[in-house]
């Protein structure tokens, strides 16, 4: 297997899996503990994702531990730009606003 001979290949997929994990299981008690191995892993991308989620460690947090999500609301987002780009050039927000409406 590629991980057997590449073991910082290993170590980045090991670290995925357990963020998958807290992600899944909603552990972000377990979220300064990542982090801490994860820097000590030095990988390129892994401290890049590091970097991001520490500038916003709070919301991080929360969003690891609390079990609400914006994913209706995300969801909802999509489908009206999906219907303004399909509508680009052709009308203005009115006829934008109908659609929304009646696509519900």
């Amino acid at each position: 297997m590629i991980l057997d001979t590449c073991p910082e290949l290993r170590t980045a997929a090991e670290l995925v899996r357990s963020f998958a994990a807290m992600m899944t299981q909603r552990h972000g008690h377990r979220l300064s503990a990542w982090l801490t191995q994860a820097e000590q892993a030095d990988l390129p991308g892994i401290n890049r994702f590091v970097n991001g989620v520490t500038a916003d460690l709070e919301a991080v947090t929360a969003g690891l531990s609390l079990p609400h999500s914006s994913g209706p609301v995300e969801g909802n987002v999509k489908r009206i730009k999906m219907l303004k780009r399909q509508m680009y050039g052709r009308a203005d927000f009115d006829l934008l606003r109908k659609r929304v409406l009646l696509a519900h």
